[in-house]
């Protein structure tokens, strides 16, 4: 929930007294300019309390990070855009009330898949503006019976000026995701598949064509069709599968690069390898080899070993 402008600390107290509140944690935002050398971005300075637990800050691997009682948390891109590092000072130049401007420590970073930010302890960035405990918003916890109790109270409060419930972001994030992520992703899925069997297929028989007339030869000097057929199939079997880890190298490698280049301010993509993704392409190429390995020993039990003997290299 945000207000229309900041107001006194003492709202949190109006706030907990409405339908279905649970608990109330105020937060102070302030448009800010960073510079770090010739480097300068626009961001919100945004103050939370630091024993807060409804709004946590987490690093690279979702562990939380505590706000230092002095000093800065920046969003890793944005450490990465003015290439500052933790432990060096960077001015803050406030765009609103006196505009102040201070030298900030970069205590370290967070890391968060959306948007750009800076996070102070709440109470040391309202000494940095010079108010009284002063806030832009709150987060609620709520008692979900009562969601719709509390939404309408705060609908007719003048002072508020945005509401956002998790549940309903979060099931609309979700419904974008399930109608144009995942058509998209099971177009490319299946796409794959194919690409594997006509790759895997076509090296088959790229090696029957070539070695026909050795086969034929074997099968005039005694060997059974079994025979033959196990060895031309037996090879293309030990390619296959050193084929796999290399592949799964390859696809780590673009899939890294992908990421890298998806890397923007608005959002950012984390790579996550999952076992199962690896599974389900192994048994896809498996699958493509079995196919592939009916069709070639089919074609080989029907050569003419007499046309074949005949034909010219």
């Amino acid at each position: 929930m945000i207000f229309t402008e900041p107001r006194s600390a003492g709202i949190r107290h109006e706030l907990a007294r409405l339908p279905g509140v649970l608990g109330v944690e105020p937060f102070r935002s302030v448009p800010a300019r960073l510079r770090f050398e010739h480097r300068t971005k626009r961001i919100d300075l945004t103050g939370l309390p630091s024993d807060g637990e409804l709004r946590r800050l987490v690093d690279e691997k979702l562990r939380p990070v505590r706000l230092p009682a002095s000093g800065v948390l920046l969003t890793r891109k944005l450490g990465e855009l003015l290439h500052v590092k933790p432990g060096e000072l960077i001015t803050a130049s406030v765009l609103e009330g006196t505009r102040p401007v201070h030298a900030l420590m970069v205590a370290g970073s967070v890391d968060e898949p959306v948007g750009i930010g800076a996070y102070m302890d709440l109470h040391a960035l309202n000494r940095l503006m010079r108010e009284e405990g002063s806030i832009s918003g709150a987060y609620l916890e709520v008692d979900a019976h009562d969601a719709t109790a509390l939404y309408l109270a705060l609908k007719h409060l003048p002072a508020v000026g945005a509401i956002a419930f998790r549940d309903a972001v979060l099931r609309s994030f979700n419904q974008i995701l399930d109608r144009s992520m995942r058509t998209v992703s099971i177009i490319e899925v299946l796409f794959a598949c194919v690409i594997a069997f006509g790759v895997v297929y076509n090296s088959a028989r790229i090696a029957l064509s070539e070695r026909g007339n050795e086969l034929a030869s074997l099968r005039v000097l005694g060997f059974t069709r079994r025979e033959v057929t196990w060895l031309l199939l037996g090879e293309q079997a030990l390619l296959t599968v050193l084929a796999i880890p290399v592949g799964f190298a390859l696809g780590i490698w673009t899939a890294w690069l992908l990421v890298r280049r998806l890397s923007t301010e608005l959002y950012r993509i984390p790579l996550v390898l999952h076992s199962a993704t690896f599974s389900f392409s192994v048994l896809i190429i498996l699958i493509a080899a079995l196919l592939s390995g009916m069709l070639v020993a089919r074609r080989i039990d029907q050569l003419d070993l007499v046309a074949v003997l005949k034909s010219r290299e």
